[in-house]
């Protein structure tokens, strides 16, 4: 059974297509919230970035992908020799990814690392969990930049901004973290108990930064997608 069976998909229409960056080999994309990265399996799950893309550059092909809920930089190849080329940046954590995320409450450390092999949830799939047993292993390292009290909540509950930095790259592994860090991600319907859940309609986490080696001139590129819960 679904972690989530009453989900009605609404993939937001503006902007249909934000592109940051293209030239002869990669195309940049900002991945708004609420779209899927490629195909569901049913036929109104369509609709995705993958399906946006290929209708104005045909030849664009996924090399990795963000959840539904997070928003942010994207990068797609526009031919072979380019997506093997970048694939295997990700495979070989040759990329450097930044994230920002608001989390309920403060966050007492500067500083630090969650270090909590996942596996996925399956009974719950789509959700992922700590297993020591038969889980991959995953690391994020965090940093505070900013706490606040909620000005919107009577009970002034307090929130925190930071940079999330993963250096594996597991399937929702910065919300599974931050939820073992004692932090849920605002606005996270998978994970966030039901005062997280509510102090945000969408899912705060972002892909702020992300630097590669171009696949033909094997130049280091940095780019950068403005955060739109900041």
């Amino acid at each position: 059974m679904a972690a989530n069976p009453d989900f009605i998909y609404l993939p937001p229409m503006t902007p249909y297509l934000e592109i940051i960056y293209q030239d002869n080999d990669l195309v940049v994309l900002n991945k708004p919230s609420g779209i899927l990265s490629v195909p569901g399996r049913l036929a109104e799950h369509q609709d995705c970035l993958q399906n946006r893309v290929q209708r104005v550059l045909p030849s664009a092909t996924i090399v990795h992908r963000l959840d539904m809920a997070t928003s942010g930089l994207m990068i797609m190849a526009l031919n072979k020799p380019a997506h093997v080329a970048i694939s295997r940046q990700f495979e070989q954590r040759k990329t450097q990814k930044s994230y920002l995320a608001r989390v309920f409450g403060s966050v007492k450390q500067s500083e630090g690392s969650v270090d909590l092999p996942l596996i996925c949830d399956w009974p719950n799939r789509p959700k992922q969990k700590v297993d020591h047993e038969n889980g991959k292993p995953s690391l994020t390292h965090y940093r505070v930049l900013s706490s606040t009290s909620n000005a919107n909540e009577d009970n002034g509950t307090e929130s925190t901004l930071l940079e999330l930095t993963p250096v594996t790259g597991r399937s929702h592994q910065l919300r599974v973290h931050m939820l073992a860090l004692g932090h849920p991600i605002l606005g996270d319907k998978l994970y966030a108990h039901p005062e997280a859940r509510a102090m945000s309609c969408r899912l705060q986490l972002h892909a702020l930064k992300l630097t590669l080696f171009h696949p033909s001139t094997e130049q280091a590129m940095t780019f950068s997608a403005p955060c739109p819960f900041n």
